[in-house]
C-alpha cells in the first residue's frame, strides 16, 4: 500500500472516530513524535529505580520465561 493511500485511509478513519480515549492517545503519540524531550526525563525517581532493578535482574539472570509463567498459572 502506498504512503498516500495509507494516509488517506487514516484521515478518513480519524474523521469518523468518536472515542475520546483513542483520540487523546493519538494526540500523545503525535506530540511525542515531534518532541525532543526524552520520556525518561519525565519519570519519577521511584520509577527509574524500578526499571534499573529490573534491568539488573535481567543481567543477573533472575528471570522466568513467559512460557513457564503461562504454564504455572494455567494460561
Amino acid at each position: 500500500m502506498e504512503h498516500e493511500t495509507i494516509k488517506l485511509e487514516l484521515i478518513e478513519w480519524l474523521a469518523k472516530l468518536k472515542d475520546l480515549e483513542t483520540l487523546n492517545y493519538l494526540k500523545i503519540v503525535k506530540e511525542s513524535a515531534t518532541s525532543r524531550n526524552d520520556w525518561w526525563n519525565d519519570l519519577a525517581e521511584q520509577q527509574i529505580q524500578g526499571i534499573q532493578r529490573g534491568l539488573k535482574d535481567i543481567d543477573e539472570g533472575k528471570v522466568v520465561s513467559h512460557d513457564i509463567v503461562k504454564e504455572k498459572y494455567g494460561l
